[in-house]
């Protein structure tokens, strides 16, 4: 079997005006980035009045073993494509930290990915180059301002903005800025947040348009006065030139599968520190463009799912047709005590003691009134005995679960899938709704995920999150929505607590405003907003090889 990179390498790319002629793009609407990818000016497609049902890719919560998340849903794509529903892809764009530390790329795996894979897991069209740009444009303006004579009456103790940059760089997450003398500006603590965790991302990811882009940019909050009144981009007259910034990279970006199928891989906030969910200007633009749409949300449903369901959905008005929730036998092995190097020995019991992970996942989709099903990437060491379990456990709470061979077969190995799946959107009655209403208080919404959705006893947090909380509803903030930022490993805080625990507590020992996204983040645990490089990073392994091509991405 040639490993990922051997297959991307070897694929026959279509020029990118052919992708985009199968969904009706004119020539006018294609920015080519090269051949192979386009930025698409949606200004110049011309309406079709029809929008496409949307399908949620999911999964239960990440491990080491591996779940191929993305690479169901480039399979799933290819595979609806193959039995005649026209079917577009929505991604994210990777991040260059996990490139370079432990993830790796981002472009699905085997014969079920998303191509030219080089470039999307790299610089690509320049993204998130231009919103760490004007992330830290508006943090140069908050100092110049405060250095000018502050006229704003900023509290230079009380601003809140950080700098951002896209890579894993723990050195960063605490320093001490404009050392130096007065030349410098006012020494004061700060910090760095990599770029995907950006609340510029975030807006980029959920603005339907460039005014809309302009009006949440403007709305950031970035610090306070003396009397503790909020600050925003735009008294500092600073979001006009971040939109100016960003005019190119909130345009979505267009590739293609390995079999020649359409993808918009657009904007990238994680999902475990983000709401981890592809543009909302992307999936739209699909849904006009396609009968079917398959995105995917970062991590375990706990976290990507909920966020795309109580966030995305609840602000674009997106309903989801249908979920499918992605799971392994060597993962939900793992769930169930088994070390990563005994995971070829076959143990259903251990499968069996695992699936409370996803059984507690199909519950948790179910609870927003999308009907889901289970994708079971399969591996050659899987047995029959432990497929049959995970089988059961779907059966047993109203699921049914779909043997997948999308990694080795491409569509052929998805296409019983993208049956399953048609069928449910096409017959299916999904009542889609949030987890929670918009008048709950702040705390209460944070404190139903985490007993809802993660099951715990309850959220706890010190009086004095609770107090800037009460704040912000004051200030008219109290109707946003929560994105919970916490360990994807793990229902709970704890990464080591795997499978599907009870009686535990969530606490939020910081909180965050993003205003422009439009929601309140809950930094819960040890979780960093700024991750750290592991010890052997992959960046020791990247470089040009003797034939010239990359070694090491992938």
């Amino acid at each position: 079997m040639l490993t990922d990179i051997e297959i991307s390498r070897a694929a026959t790319l279509k020029p990118i005006g052919e992708i985009a002629a199968r969904l009706a793009i004119p020539p006018a609407a294609i920015e080519p980035y090269g051949h192979f990818k386009a930025k698409i000016d949606l200004a110049r497609v011309p309406a079709t009045g029809t929008l496409g049902k949307l399908i949620l890719v999911t999964a239960i919560n990440p491990t080491p073993a591996g779940e191929g998340k993305s690479t169901t849903s480039v399979g799933l794509a290819d595979a609806l494509n193959r039995i005649g529903k026209r079917t577009v892809l929505c991604l994210r764009e990777p991040s260059l930290g996990p490139c370079f530390g432990t993830k790796g790329g981002a472009t699905g795996g085997g014969y079920a990915q998303v191509v030219p894979m080089e470039d999307i897991n790299l610089h690509f069209t320049g993204d998130f180059h231009a919103i760490t740009s004007a992330h830290n444009l508006l943090a140069a303006m908050i100092d110049n301002h405060v250095h000018w004579g502050n006229a704003l009456d900023i509290d230079v103790r009380r601003i809140v903005w950080r700098r951002a940059l896209d890579m894993n760089d723990r050195a960063l997450r605490d320093i001490a800025q404009s050392l130096g003398g007065p030349a410098n500006g006012y020494p004061r603590e700060s910090g760095f947040d990599i770029t995907v965790a950006s609340e510029v991302m975030a807006i980029l990811c959920l603005a339907s348009g460039l005014e809309d882009l302009e009006r949440r940019l403007g709305a950031i909050v970035v610090a306070y006065t003396s009397d503790k009144r909020p600050v925003t981009a735009r008294d500092l007259k600073a979001d006009g030139a971040m939109t100016v910034l960003l005019a190119q990279a909130i345009k979505p970006n267009l590739v293609q599968t390995l079999e020649g199928n359409p993808a918009f891989v657009h904007g990238g906030p994680f999902a475990n520190i983000a709401h981890g969910c592809n543009s909302v200007i992307a999936t739209r633009a699909a849904l006009g463009l396609g009968d079917y749409v398959v995105t995917e949300a970062g991590f375990g449903a706990d976290l990507g799912a909920e966020k795309f369901f109580d966030i995305k959905c609840r602000q674009s008005g997106l309903k989801p047709a249908a979920a499918v929730i992605v799971a392994t036998v060597r993962a939900l092995k793992m769930n169930g005590g088994v070390a990563k190097g005994d995971l070829g020995t076959p143990d259903a019991a251990a499968v069996r003691r695992g699936g409370v992970n996803l059984a507690r996942h199909i519950e948790n989709v179910r609870q927003f009134g999308v009907p889901a099903i289970v994708a079971i990437n399969m591996f050659g060491t899987d047995t029959e005995a432990e497929l049959g379990v995970i089988r059961d456990i779907a059966a047993s709470h109203g699921s049914e679960a779909i043997l997948c061979t999308h990694w080795a077969d491409g569509s052929a190995g998805a296409e019983a899938l993208a049956v399953k799946v048609a069928e449910l959107c096409d017959h299916a009655t999904p009542q889609f709704a949030p987890l929670y209403d918009d008048g709950l208080s702040l705390f209460e919404k944070i404190n139903t995920v985490a007993t809802r959705i993660y099951r715990a006893e309850e959220a706890i947090a010190d009086p004095s999150v609770h107090a800037q909380l009460k704040r912000w509803e004051d200030a008219g903030f109290g109707t946003l929505p929560v994105c919970m930022a916490k360990t994807q490993y793990s229902f709970s805080t704890d990464p080591a607590k795997l499978g599907a625990p009870t009686g535990h507590v969530v606490p939020v020992r910081e909180v965050r405003l993003a205003a422009g996204a439009g929601f309140v983040v809950a930094i819960c645990g040890e979780i960093m907003t700024m991750p750290g490089l592991p010890r052997v990073p992959a960046a020791e392994s990247i470089r040009f090889g003797v034939d010239g091509e990359i070694e090491g991405l992938f």
